[in-house]
């Protein structure tokens, strides 16, 4: 009688334990469930606002019905940069062909960089300039407009600036170090063995020699009369007589207007209100995502990475 009793105690002791453990199990599954549900709902929001922080001002392109358009040159003129041609392009081009646009500022704020991508602006807003004569695009310089940033916004319709901004530095430079004395101070040999005669001009451990002082010297003057005439062309009688003016110096925005190289003082908003007569500003900046970037950098990395191993690269000019 006591073994039957004992065994009913314990068969209830078992199937509580068992209920317990199977509602244990059952609200586990639910805070798993609920936590894989939260997890999905916040993946989900922030790609949502991923794709709205992408997209720029999105939003205010579809709801605006009138408005002034505006791309901005900010930092470096690189192919590696945020400011390179393709995204300077690109931005141009789709406020040029928004009808709801009525005009384009070109806010710069760079102190240059290649004249190779700077180039490829200028011709790009002269081409745009052409196509859609009744759309203005105007050059507004921030802090600092000097060397390829110019040369860029020299093919505006009209550039306005601070008296504060610093503008100018028509030039071209090429610069680096020698190390020669420097090696032979500490007793090293430089062994650079190459396949062609030049090959090796400019070599930082390797005396410069008069042909390669001459081959690079007339390479670079060439390249300044290249950017003598955009900005010429570009400018025309605005600009002053002045010999100054191409010879590499750099001012302040208000002499800088004395000289023809600014036209008028103002910023984005006041061109906006005053002389576009569209006070809303859209931005059309194309503004690469992480990823996009990381990728980018990654690949360059290892091309950069094979073509050491092959020494194929050349000298780079700035």
């Amino acid at each position: 009688m006591e073994n039957g009793q004992q065994e009913r105690n314990e068969g209830w002791e078992r199937e509580l334990l068992e209920k317990l453990a199977f509602a244990s199990l059952e609200e586990s599954r639910k805070a798993r469930r609920w936590g894989i549900a939260f997890k999905i709902f916040i993946s989900v929001y922030l790609v949502i606002v991923l794709l709205f922080m992408l997209s720029g001002s999105w939003g205010e392109k579809a709801l605006a019905s009138r408005y002034t358009a505006l791309v901005e040159l900010d930092g470096e003129i690189s192919s590696e940069s945020n400011a390179n041609a393709d995204n300077i392009i690109k931005g141009l081009r789709d406020a040029f062909e928004d009808k709801a646009a009525v005009g384009v500022i070109l806010h710069a704020n760079s102190p240059g960089g290649s004249p190779v991508q700077s180039a490829y602006i200028y011709d790009e807003i002269l081409r745009l300039r052409e196509k859609y004569p009744d759309k203005s695009l105007y050059a507004v310089i921030g802090d600092v407009c000097a060397s390829g940033c110019y040369y860029a916004v020299a093919a505006a319709d009209k550039i306005y600036a601070s008296p504060a901004s610093i503008v100018g530095s028509i030039g071209v430079l090429m610069d680096g170090f020698g190390f020669v004395d420097g090696m032979k101070k500490l007793g090293i040999e430089r062994r650079l063995l190459t396949a062609g005669e030049n090959k090796g001009m400019l070599d930082p451990f390797s005396p410069l020699d008069t042909k390669a002082r001459h081959h690079a010297q007339k390479m670079l003057d060439e390249i300044h009369a290249q950017f003598i005439d955009a900005v010429k062309q570009g400018r025309g009688a605005a600009l002053k007589p002045n010999k100054e003016i191409f010879s590499g110096l750099f001012w302040s925005g208000s002499k800088a207007k004395e000289l023809g190289l600014v036209d008028e003082y103002g910023s984005a908003s006041s061109v906006a209100r005053d002389v576009i007569g569209a006070e809303e500003i859209v931005d059309y900046t194309v503004h690469e995502s992480l990823l996009h970037r990381l990728a980018d950098r990654f690949g360059m990395a290892m091309g950069r990475s094979v073509a050491s191993e092959m020494r194929l690269t050349g000298r780079g000019l700035r």
